[in-house]
This record gives C-alpha cells, structure tokens and sequence, in this order.
C-alpha cells in the first residue's frame, strides 16, 4: 500500500468502483446518521480487542471515530489516541460520554489521552505518524482503497495498520441481513482488494480475515479485517 493520496480510484479483480458518488458519506450525511442514533455508549470493536490487545501502547489515530468507542478503550489500555471523525454530533456525544474503557465496565479518567478532532478525513492531514492507525467502517468521500492508502502513509515505521470493513459479498453487501442495513457496493471491499496494495517490501500483514460476526440489534456483520506491520 502507497499511501498516496489518491492512488485507489479502482479495486483490483472485476469491480470497478471509479464512479463514486462523492456526495453520498459527506458530513450532513454523517450528522443525520448521527443525529439518529441512541446515544449510548459502545462497546469497542471486538477485531480492534482481538488484535490490538497485545500490542504496546503507544501512539494511535482512529480515523472516523464516531462516539469514541474504540479510542476510549484504546486510552484505557494506556494508547495515546487522536481520535478524528467528520461529524460534530458524534464528536459532542464521544466528550459527553467522558472517561475510557478501563476493561471493566467502568468509565476512568481519560487524563488527556484522548484529543478528539472534527475534520474531513479526505483533506486533514496529522503532523506525525502513530504507532497505530485504525478505521472501523469509516466512509469517506473518496475511494473506500484510497482512503485505505492515505491512513496508511500514516503508520510510523515498526507501527500498525488495522482496517476493519465492510465485506463485498455476492448477493449482498457488508453490514447486516437486509437492503437497508446493506451498505452500498462501492463502500465494501475483499481482503485481496486489501491485502495487495500492501507492498511486502514496506508492510508484514500479520492477519487477513473475512468472516461473519453477530451483532448486539440481531444482525449479522460480514467484516474483512486486515492488521499489517510497517517495517522498520
């Protein structure tokens, strides 16, 4: 994976998802999705518990945080998180929920390390690299490979790379059993869509997924998880 900007106008194999709607995941989309939704806390995602459990804490972005789930969890696990997502609504929920996930249901005190940040994913850029970069179905407006391929670039070396996505399946797409809980086809993706842009000369994946998960409302999640180490 590059990480240049830009560089996933297509998928690799027979999809070709140049035409994208750039309208469609832009951020009064995100607010009304926001706006929706129960304002109660969430769990972390159980692949970011799996993978990232073992790792050293360290420095890490979660880019398209929604209401914090992950960068509180991560900050209970003594990460340094900066967590960026485009939506004010969600970033106003994740402060009012306060504190981090201590692993045992209770809320600590974050004591400064989580810095929320509401920016466009597609044009904010951070000053450094992180010791670990993950996404949780984030949609942005571009290229579901080439925003893959802009977080990338920012992994520090001997740092972490974790995507969590929706998974493109025949039949039907990603996230949950029915049309409207289905994201559209342009926001899924295989794990060989993944997989190879990692240039093995630059990344070490050291987990390459596609499974189901049950989800608390009752559905179904199909997700493809890639977790990638940044060579020194």
């Amino acid at each position: 994976m590059s990480g240049a900007p830009g560089s996933g106008d297509t998928d690799s194999g027979d999809r070709d998802l140049s035409e994208f709607d750039s309208s469609e995941f832009d951020r009064a989309y995100w607010e009304q999705h926001w706006q929706g939704s129960q304002g109660e806390a969430s769990a972390p995602n159980p692949h970011l518990v799996r993978e990232v459990g073992g790792l050293t804490p360290g420095t890490a972005l979660d880019a398209g945080c929604g209401e914090g789930g992950e960068a509180r969890w991560l900050a209970g696990r003594g990460w340094h998180v900066t967590a960026v997502d485009i939506s004010r609504e969600a970033l106003a929920r994740a402060a009012a929920l306060g504190g981090v996930d201590d692993g045992d249901g209770d809320a600590g005190d974050a004591g400064g390390r989580v810095h929320w940040v509401e920016a466009d994913l597609t044009t904010w850029a951070p000053d450094r690299q992180y010791d670990l970069v993950t996404t949780h179905y984030a949609h942005p407006t571009m290229p579901q490979l080439g925003f893959y391929d802009r977080v990338a670039a920012w992994v520090a070396p001997g740092g972490s790379l974790l995507v969590v996505g929706h998974l493109h399946r025949e039949g039907g797409h990603g996230h949950g059993t029915t049309s409207t809980d289905d994201p559209p086809e342009h926001a899924t993706v295989t794990l060989a869509d993944i997989t190879e842009r990692l240039d093995p000369g630059e990344w070490d994946v050291q987990t390459a997924s596609e499974h189901p998960r049950s989800a608390a409302h009752g559905s179904t999640l199909h997700d493809v998880v890639v977790r990638a180490r940044r060579r020194d």
